[in-house]
Protein backbone atom coordinates (compact mmCIF):
# COMPACT_ATOMS: atom_id res chain seq x y z
CA UNK A 1 0.00 0.00 0.00
CA UNK A 2 1.55 3.35 -1.02
CA UNK A 3 2.12 5.93 1.72
CA UNK A 4 -0.45 8.72 1.99
CA UNK A 5 0.43 12.01 0.30
CA UNK A 6 2.22 14.59 2.37
CA UNK A 7 -0.12 16.97 4.20
CA UNK A 8 0.71 20.04 2.08
CA UNK A 9 0.85 18.27 -1.28
CA UNK A 10 -2.19 20.23 -2.48
CA UNK A 11 -0.51 23.61 -2.00
CA UNK A 12 1.18 25.61 -4.75
CA UNK A 13 3.67 28.20 -3.53
CA UNK A 14 5.46 31.00 -5.38
CA UNK A 15 8.61 32.15 -3.56
CA UNK A 16 10.54 35.23 -4.62
CA UNK A 17 14.26 34.58 -4.13
CA UNK A 18 15.63 36.29 -1.04
CA UNK A 19 17.83 35.84 1.99
CA UNK A 20 17.65 32.97 4.47
CA UNK A 21 14.37 33.57 6.39
CA UNK A 22 12.01 33.31 3.39
CA UNK A 23 13.92 30.38 1.80
CA UNK A 24 13.50 28.54 5.12
CA UNK A 25 9.75 29.12 4.96
CA UNK A 26 9.68 27.71 1.42
CA UNK A 27 11.86 24.77 2.42
CA UNK A 28 9.63 23.90 5.37
CA UNK A 29 6.52 23.98 3.21
CA UNK A 30 8.28 21.84 0.58
CA UNK A 31 9.42 19.32 3.21
CA UNK A 32 5.75 18.73 4.00
CA UNK A 33 4.81 18.33 0.36
CA UNK A 34 4.03 21.79 -1.02
CA UNK A 35 4.99 22.46 -4.65
CA UNK A 36 7.30 25.46 -4.35
CA UNK A 37 8.53 27.48 -7.31
CA UNK A 38 11.25 30.03 -6.62
CA UNK A 39 11.49 33.07 -8.90
CA UNK A 40 15.19 33.84 -9.43
CA UNK A 41 16.70 37.04 -10.72
CA UNK A 42 18.67 36.70 -13.98
CA UNK A 43 21.84 38.03 -12.41
CA UNK A 44 21.56 35.40 -9.72
CA UNK A 45 21.58 32.17 -11.71
CA UNK A 46 25.12 31.22 -10.72
CA UNK A 47 26.09 33.05 -7.56
CA UNK A 48 22.78 33.35 -5.76
CA UNK A 49 21.55 29.81 -6.37
CA UNK A 50 24.85 28.37 -5.20
CA UNK A 51 24.60 30.40 -1.99
CA UNK A 52 21.06 29.28 -1.13
CA UNK A 53 21.47 26.27 1.14
CA UNK A 54 17.72 26.17 1.84
CA UNK A 55 16.54 25.40 -1.69
CA UNK A 56 15.81 21.70 -1.37
CA UNK A 57 12.56 20.44 -2.78
CA UNK A 58 11.96 23.56 -4.86
CA UNK A 59 11.73 24.28 -8.58
CA UNK A 60 13.11 27.49 -10.05
CA UNK A 61 12.28 29.94 -12.81
CA UNK A 62 14.58 32.77 -13.85
CA UNK A 63 12.56 35.84 -14.77
CA UNK A 64 13.48 39.53 -14.79
CA UNK A 65 10.72 41.21 -12.79
CA UNK A 66 11.67 44.65 -14.13
CA UNK A 67 10.56 43.54 -17.58
CA UNK A 68 6.78 44.16 -17.74
CA UNK A 69 6.39 40.93 -19.70
CA UNK A 70 8.30 39.11 -16.95
CA UNK A 71 6.13 40.60 -14.23
CA UNK A 72 3.01 39.57 -16.13
CA UNK A 73 4.35 36.02 -16.51
CA UNK A 74 4.89 35.81 -12.76
CA UNK A 75 1.43 37.24 -12.10
CA UNK A 76 -0.06 34.46 -14.26
CA UNK A 77 1.81 31.98 -12.06
CA UNK A 78 0.52 33.71 -8.92
CA UNK A 79 -3.04 33.47 -10.23
CA UNK A 80 -2.84 29.72 -9.62
CA UNK A 81 -0.91 29.87 -6.31
CA UNK A 82 -2.18 29.17 -2.82
CA UNK A 83 0.70 31.02 -1.15
CA UNK A 84 3.10 33.78 -2.24
CA UNK A 85 6.30 34.40 -0.25
CA UNK A 86 7.55 38.00 -0.37
CA UNK A 87 11.09 38.66 1.00
CA UNK A 88 11.36 42.29 -0.09
CA UNK A 89 10.97 45.57 1.76
CA UNK A 90 7.48 47.12 1.73
CA UNK A 91 6.45 48.50 -1.64
CA UNK A 92 8.89 46.59 -3.86
CA UNK A 93 6.38 44.15 -5.32
CA UNK A 94 3.75 46.89 -5.57
CA UNK A 95 6.17 48.85 -7.77
CA UNK A 96 6.27 45.83 -10.08
CA UNK A 97 2.46 45.46 -10.09
CA UNK A 98 2.85 42.21 -8.14
CA UNK A 99 1.59 43.31 -4.74
CA UNK A 100 -1.31 41.80 -2.81
CA UNK A 101 -3.84 44.21 -4.28
CA UNK A 102 -2.94 43.18 -7.83
CA UNK A 103 -2.84 39.51 -6.84
CA UNK A 104 -6.14 39.42 -4.99
CA UNK A 105 -7.85 41.06 -7.95
CA UNK A 106 -7.18 37.86 -9.93
CA UNK A 107 -6.77 35.31 -7.11
CA UNK A 108 -8.69 36.24 -3.98
CA UNK A 109 -7.93 32.88 -2.30
CA UNK A 110 -4.17 33.34 -2.20
CA UNK A 111 -2.29 33.90 1.07
CA UNK A 112 0.29 36.64 0.55
CA UNK A 113 3.04 36.21 3.17
CA UNK A 114 5.39 39.15 3.66
CA UNK A 115 8.43 38.48 5.85
CA UNK A 116 10.47 41.53 6.83
CA UNK A 117 12.53 42.77 9.75
CA UNK A 118 10.49 45.79 10.81
CA UNK A 119 7.10 44.95 9.29
CA UNK A 120 4.90 46.59 6.65
CA UNK A 121 4.06 49.67 8.74
CA UNK A 122 5.83 52.05 11.10
CA UNK A 123 8.65 54.58 10.67
CA UNK A 124 11.34 51.86 10.36
CA UNK A 125 9.44 49.64 7.93
CA UNK A 126 11.72 50.41 4.97
CA UNK A 127 14.97 50.55 6.96
CA UNK A 128 17.72 47.99 6.33
CA UNK A 129 18.67 45.65 9.16
CA UNK A 130 19.72 42.17 10.18
CA UNK A 131 18.90 39.70 12.95
CA UNK A 132 20.93 41.53 15.59
CA UNK A 133 19.11 44.80 14.85
CA UNK A 134 15.66 43.24 15.06
CA UNK A 135 16.44 41.48 18.36
CA UNK A 136 17.88 44.75 19.69
CA UNK A 137 14.77 46.74 18.75
CA UNK A 138 12.46 44.08 20.22
CA UNK A 139 13.76 44.61 23.76
CA UNK A 140 15.08 41.06 24.08
CA UNK A 141 18.76 41.65 23.34
CA UNK A 142 19.06 43.88 26.42
CA UNK A 143 18.07 40.86 28.52
CA UNK A 144 20.65 38.47 27.02
CA UNK A 145 24.22 38.14 28.23
CA UNK A 146 26.42 37.37 31.19
CA UNK A 147 26.85 39.66 34.15
CA UNK A 148 28.99 42.70 33.39
CA UNK A 149 29.38 41.82 29.71
CA UNK A 150 27.91 43.13 26.46
CA UNK A 151 24.56 41.69 25.33
CA UNK A 152 25.10 38.33 23.63
CA UNK A 153 23.23 37.17 20.54
CA UNK A 154 22.88 33.43 19.75
CA UNK A 155 23.79 33.72 16.07
CA UNK A 156 21.02 34.75 13.69
CA UNK A 157 18.44 32.26 14.95
CA UNK A 158 16.14 34.42 17.07
CA UNK A 159 14.89 36.97 14.53
CA UNK A 160 15.64 35.37 11.17
CA UNK A 161 14.28 31.92 11.86
CA UNK A 162 12.33 31.79 15.14
CA UNK A 163 10.67 35.20 15.15
CA UNK A 164 10.72 35.38 11.35
CA UNK A 165 10.45 32.12 9.42
CA UNK A 166 8.51 30.03 11.93
CA UNK A 167 6.09 32.83 12.83
CA UNK A 168 5.54 33.38 9.13
CA UNK A 169 4.75 29.68 8.61
CA UNK A 170 2.30 29.78 11.52
CA UNK A 171 0.63 32.81 9.96
CA UNK A 172 0.38 31.08 6.59
CA UNK A 173 -1.19 27.95 8.07
CA UNK A 174 -3.67 29.98 10.13
CA UNK A 175 -4.64 31.97 7.04
CA UNK A 176 -5.11 28.75 5.06
CA UNK A 177 -7.36 27.34 7.78
CA UNK A 178 -9.38 30.57 7.75
CA UNK A 179 -9.65 30.27 3.96
CA UNK A 180 -11.49 26.98 4.41
CA UNK A 181 -14.28 28.94 6.14
CA UNK A 182 -14.14 32.31 4.40
CA UNK A 183 -13.03 31.27 0.92
CA UNK A 184 -10.63 34.22 0.91
CA UNK A 185 -6.90 34.66 1.28
CA UNK A 186 -5.24 37.50 3.16
CA UNK A 187 -1.92 39.22 3.77
CA UNK A 188 0.38 37.84 6.48
CA UNK A 189 2.56 40.65 7.87
CA UNK A 190 5.36 38.67 9.55
CA UNK A 191 7.70 41.21 11.16
CA UNK A 192 10.75 39.75 12.86
CA UNK A 193 10.62 42.38 15.61
CA UNK A 194 7.04 41.30 16.38
CA UNK A 195 7.90 37.62 16.26
CA UNK A 196 10.86 37.98 18.61
CA UNK A 197 8.80 40.03 21.07
CA UNK A 198 5.96 37.50 20.94
CA UNK A 199 8.37 34.62 21.55
CA UNK A 200 9.67 36.54 24.56
CA UNK A 201 6.26 36.87 26.23
CA UNK A 202 7.31 34.62 29.12
CA UNK A 203 10.43 36.69 29.83
CA UNK A 204 8.61 40.01 29.66
CA UNK A 205 5.83 38.75 31.92
CA UNK A 206 8.39 37.41 34.39
CA UNK A 207 10.11 40.80 34.35
CA UNK A 208 6.82 42.61 35.00
CA UNK A 209 6.19 40.35 38.00
CA UNK A 210 9.64 41.08 39.42
CA UNK A 211 10.83 37.52 38.86
CA UNK A 212 13.40 38.52 36.21
CA UNK A 213 14.32 41.93 37.55
CA UNK A 214 18.08 41.64 38.09
CA UNK A 215 20.62 42.80 35.49
CA UNK A 216 21.45 40.34 32.67
CA UNK A 217 23.38 37.32 33.85
CA UNK A 218 22.11 37.61 37.42
CA UNK A 219 18.70 35.93 37.05
CA UNK A 220 17.88 32.27 37.47
CA UNK A 221 17.63 31.31 33.80
CA UNK A 222 20.26 33.58 32.22
CA UNK A 223 23.40 32.07 33.83
CA UNK A 224 22.91 33.85 37.15
CA UNK A 225 22.14 30.66 39.06
CA UNK A 226 24.78 27.99 39.60
CA UNK A 227 22.25 25.28 38.76
CA UNK A 228 21.47 26.73 35.31
CA UNK A 229 24.74 27.32 33.48
CA UNK A 230 27.55 25.66 31.53
CA UNK A 231 30.83 24.46 33.03
CA UNK A 232 34.19 23.63 31.47
CA UNK A 233 35.50 20.10 31.95
CA UNK A 234 39.04 18.79 32.38
CA UNK A 235 39.44 18.20 28.64
CA UNK A 236 38.32 21.72 27.66
CA UNK A 237 34.77 20.71 26.72
CA UNK A 238 31.58 21.72 28.51
CA UNK A 239 28.62 20.36 30.45
CA UNK A 240 25.18 22.02 30.56
CA UNK A 241 23.40 22.11 33.93
CA UNK A 242 19.66 22.82 34.23
CA UNK A 243 18.65 21.38 37.61
CA UNK A 244 15.89 23.82 38.51
CA UNK A 245 13.46 21.62 40.45
CA UNK A 246 14.52 20.59 44.00
CA UNK A 247 14.45 16.88 43.26
CA UNK A 248 16.69 17.38 40.21
CA UNK A 249 19.01 19.65 42.19
CA UNK A 250 19.51 16.94 44.81
CA UNK A 251 20.56 14.51 42.07
CA UNK A 252 22.96 17.13 40.73
CA UNK A 253 24.55 17.53 44.16
CA UNK A 254 24.82 13.77 44.50
CA UNK A 255 26.54 13.44 41.13
CA UNK A 256 29.01 16.17 42.09
CA UNK A 257 29.69 14.32 45.35
CA UNK A 258 28.47 17.26 47.44
CA UNK A 259 26.56 16.70 50.70
CA UNK A 260 22.89 16.94 49.78
CA UNK A 261 21.75 17.76 53.31
CA UNK A 262 24.13 20.74 53.48
CA UNK A 263 23.28 22.41 50.19
CA UNK A 264 19.80 21.33 49.08
CA UNK A 265 17.77 23.78 51.17
CA UNK A 266 19.73 26.87 50.07
CA UNK A 267 19.34 26.32 46.32
CA UNK A 268 17.31 29.50 45.73
CA UNK A 269 19.36 31.81 47.98
CA UNK A 270 20.77 34.07 45.27
CA UNK A 271 23.36 35.56 47.63
CA UNK A 272 25.08 32.17 47.57
CA UNK A 273 24.96 31.69 43.79
CA UNK A 274 28.37 33.27 42.98
CA UNK A 275 30.13 31.13 45.59
CA UNK A 276 28.32 27.98 44.41
CA UNK A 277 29.22 28.73 40.79
CA UNK A 278 32.90 28.83 41.73
CA UNK A 279 32.52 25.58 43.65
CA UNK A 280 30.76 23.86 40.73
CA UNK A 281 33.34 25.17 38.25
CA UNK A 282 36.20 23.74 40.32
CA UNK A 283 34.50 20.33 40.56
CA UNK A 284 33.63 20.07 36.86
CA UNK A 285 37.28 20.76 35.99
CA UNK A 286 38.34 17.54 37.74
CA UNK A 287 36.84 15.17 35.14
CA UNK A 288 36.48 14.96 31.38
CA UNK A 289 33.21 15.53 29.58
CA UNK A 290 32.91 11.82 28.89
CA UNK A 291 33.38 11.01 32.58
CA UNK A 292 30.72 13.49 33.65
CA UNK A 293 28.39 12.19 30.98
CA UNK A 294 28.70 8.67 32.35
CA UNK A 295 28.04 9.91 35.89
CA UNK A 296 24.84 11.75 34.94
CA UNK A 297 23.65 9.45 32.17
CA UNK A 298 20.18 7.98 32.79
CA UNK A 299 19.56 10.29 35.76
CA UNK A 300 17.12 13.19 36.16
CA UNK A 301 19.83 15.62 37.26
CA UNK A 302 19.35 17.57 34.02
CA UNK A 303 23.07 17.54 33.21
CA UNK A 304 24.10 16.93 29.60
CA UNK A 305 27.24 17.32 27.47
CA UNK A 306 27.51 20.33 25.18
CA UNK A 307 27.92 18.67 21.79
CA UNK A 308 29.13 20.12 18.55
CA UNK A 309 27.19 19.40 15.34
CA UNK A 310 29.10 16.22 14.41
CA UNK A 311 28.92 14.85 17.95
CA UNK A 312 25.19 15.51 18.05
CA UNK A 313 24.58 13.71 14.76
CA UNK A 314 26.67 10.74 15.94
CA UNK A 315 24.87 10.49 19.28
CA UNK A 316 22.84 7.39 20.04
CA UNK A 317 19.68 9.39 20.71
CA UNK A 318 19.65 11.22 17.38
CA UNK A 319 20.50 8.04 15.49
CA UNK A 320 17.65 6.26 17.24
CA UNK A 321 15.24 9.00 16.13
CA UNK A 322 16.68 9.90 12.75
CA UNK A 323 18.40 6.73 11.57
CA UNK A 324 20.86 7.15 8.71
CA UNK A 325 19.64 10.69 8.07
CA UNK A 326 21.85 11.88 10.92
CA UNK A 327 24.89 11.09 8.80
CA UNK A 328 23.74 13.56 6.14
CA UNK A 329 24.40 16.52 8.44
CA UNK A 330 20.91 17.84 7.77
CA UNK A 331 18.32 17.93 10.55
CA UNK A 332 15.21 15.84 10.22
CA UNK A 333 11.93 17.55 9.49
CA UNK A 334 10.17 18.69 12.65
CA UNK A 335 7.64 18.12 14.08
CA UNK A 336 7.25 14.42 13.31
CA UNK A 337 3.72 13.50 12.21
CA UNK A 338 2.61 9.92 12.85
CA UNK A 339 0.75 9.33 9.58
CA UNK A 340 1.93 11.94 7.08
CA UNK A 341 5.40 13.06 8.16
CA UNK A 342 7.53 15.48 6.21
CA UNK A 343 10.79 14.28 4.74
CA UNK A 344 14.19 15.78 4.02
CA UNK A 345 14.65 16.08 0.27
CA UNK A 346 17.88 16.13 -1.65
CA UNK A 347 20.10 19.11 -0.87
CA UNK A 348 20.00 20.20 -4.50
CA UNK A 349 18.94 23.75 -5.19
CA UNK A 350 16.29 24.48 -7.73
CA UNK A 351 15.46 21.32 -9.68
CA UNK A 352 14.88 22.23 -13.32
CA UNK A 353 11.76 20.91 -15.02
CA UNK A 354 10.08 24.12 -16.06
CA UNK A 355 7.32 22.83 -18.31
CA UNK A 356 6.19 20.30 -15.71
CA UNK A 357 6.27 22.97 -12.99
CA UNK A 358 4.16 25.41 -14.97
CA UNK A 359 1.72 22.69 -15.94
CA UNK A 360 1.27 21.79 -12.25
CA UNK A 361 0.40 25.44 -11.59
CA UNK A 362 -2.45 25.24 -14.07
CA UNK A 363 -0.98 27.29 -16.91
CA UNK A 364 -2.13 26.52 -20.44
CA UNK A 365 0.37 25.17 -22.97
CA UNK A 366 0.38 28.54 -24.72
CA UNK A 367 1.12 30.36 -21.45
CA UNK A 368 3.84 27.83 -20.63
CA UNK A 369 5.54 28.35 -23.99
CA UNK A 370 5.45 32.14 -23.63
CA UNK A 371 6.87 31.94 -20.10
CA UNK A 372 9.71 29.61 -21.11
CA UNK A 373 10.61 31.81 -24.07
CA UNK A 374 10.73 34.79 -21.73
CA UNK A 375 12.84 32.88 -19.20
CA UNK A 376 15.34 31.90 -21.89
CA UNK A 377 15.58 35.52 -23.01
CA UNK A 378 16.20 36.75 -19.46
CA UNK A 379 18.74 34.00 -18.76
CA UNK A 380 20.70 35.05 -21.83
CA UNK A 381 20.53 38.77 -21.05
CA UNK A 382 21.63 38.42 -17.39
CA UNK A 383 20.34 41.90 -16.70
CA UNK A 384 20.91 42.97 -13.10
CA UNK A 385 17.69 43.24 -11.13
CA UNK A 386 17.90 45.94 -8.47
CA UNK A 387 15.15 45.03 -6.04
Amino acid sequence: MPPPPKPLAHLRVVEFAGLAPVPFVGMLLADFGARVVRIDRPVARGAFVAADVLGRGKRTLMIDLRDPAGAQAVLRLMEHADVVLDPFRPGVLESLSLGPQQLHAVNSRCVFARLTGFGQTGPMSKTAGHDINYVAISGLLAMLGRSGENPTLPGNLLADFAGGSLMCVIGILIALIDREKSGRGQVVDAAMIDGVAYLSTFLFKMQQLGLWSNPPGENMLDSGAHFYDTYKTKDGKFMAVGAIEPQFYRLLLKGLDLPVSEYANSQLDSSLWPEMKRKFAAIFCTKSQAEWTRIFDNTDACVTPVLDWKEAMDSAHYRARWGDTAAKASPMVSPVLSRTPGTVGEDSVGVRDDRCVLRQFGLSEEEISRTLELEALHADSKMPAKL
